[in-house]
């Protein structure tokens, strides 16, 4: 077991897993990592479960002191991390000491930064996940954001950590962050409840990130979206990457922390391989929404998993460097046995 201090807590920095699935029934959100994409990775970088817990860091990292060594991996928006004063590269795994610090200097691309830990995050499991939802005070370190002097334990690594430092993430896999961000929607499930303009104006304008974004919801400006006969439904489920329309016009993507239920239109919901996009933009970035059908958001799904099959194959593939082939006698039995060295790529 290692344990990190949090010396600066930054912004809002919280303990964040996959989420808090099959309680939505009873009013519970789902939370979770708002980029579900740079989570995967970083946990792959460092050896764990890939939806083992992380920090999420949003905009204003923290600074943060390592108690035991350990290995680490920082993914998503680029919020300038540096060690002991030295910047270190993005989307690798690194080898930190006792005593070492990190800290995440500045916002230069992205929104949020994913800091995974070799062994993951050892807090307690609440309705199955160890994310944090501040609103309720559930889950991740008692229930609300990171503070200056919090002590985080570290669960065991899954392996030797010379052996997980310096994996990398091939360049072609890493995303960018533009200040434009093309999302990908299916239409509906009221779409019905749009003029033909409404839909028209939706899908061929260009809306900006307003100063009210969180984890609960993205709200946008740009043209007014029509509606048939106004913008309230009877309350029903609310998806992640939901775009409601309420009477005003102006649509609302709701995120990670969004309630259970809602009484809005919405218009369409993004696809699941664009969602990582969203949670990275910021407030003053533009969204333009393009419609798909569900055939294609299923391959484009199904081509994220199969990249992300890859980049695991690349994390842990090994060269046997050499073979020995030895004879072992144990209580009278002998035994052929081969002996590979190993170094991992």
């Amino acid at each position: 077991m290692g344990k990190i201090k949090i010396i600066r807590p930054g912004l809002m920095t919280l303990v964040e897993d996959k989420g808090r699935h099959g309680y939505q029934q009873f009013g519970v959100p789902v939370s979770g990592v708002m980029d579900s994409y740079s989570h995967r990775l970083a946990n792959i970088l460092v050896g764990n479960d890939q939806y083992q817990a992380v920090l999420e860091v949003t905009m204003l990292g923290p600074q943060i002191e390592f108690l035991e060594q350990m290995v680490i991996a920082v993914t998503g928006g680029d919020l300038s991390p540096a060690l002991n004063g030295t910047a270190i590269p993005m989307w690798e795994s690194i080898l930190v000491q006792n005593g070492d610090r990190l800290a995440l200097q500045g916002l230069r691309t992205g929104a949020r930064s994913y800091i995974a830990f070799s062994g993951g995050i050892d807090v307690p499991v609440v309705m199955g996940s160890k994310s944090t939802y501040t609103r309720g005070s559930i889950g991740g370190h008692q229930g609300r954001v990171l503070k200056a002097d919090d002590i985080l334990e570290i669960g065991d690594p899954t392996e030797n950590l010379h052996r997980l430092k310096g994996r990398k993430i091939p360049s072609r896999y890493i995303p960018v962050y533009p200040g434009t961000v093309e999302a990908r929607v299916i239409t509906g499930p009221q779409d019905d409840c749009f003029t033909s303009k409404g839909m028209d104006t939706f899908l061929s304008g260009q809306y900006v990130v307003t100063n009210e974004c969180d984890r609960m919801g993205y709200r946008l400006d740009g043209q007014k979206i029509e509606h048939r006969q106004g913008g309230d439904i009877i309350s029903d489920g609310i998806a992640m990457g939901a775009v409601q329309v309420p009477s005003h016009g102006q649509p609302i993507i709701m995120m990670a922390d969004r309630q259970t239920t809602g009484g809005y239109t919405k218009i369409a919901n993004i696809i699941s391989v664009d969602l990582p996009k969203i949670a990275q933009a910021k407030p003053g970035d533009k969204i333009k929404f393009t419609k798909v059908t569900i055939n294609q958001a299923h391959q484009l799904l199904r081509g994220m998993e199969d990249e992300i099959s890859d980049i695991l194959k690349s994390c842990t593939s090994q060269n046997i460097v050499s073979t020995k082939l030895l004879k072992l006698k144990i209580n009278g039995i002998c035994y052929d046995v081969r002996v590979e060295e190993i170094e991992q790529q």
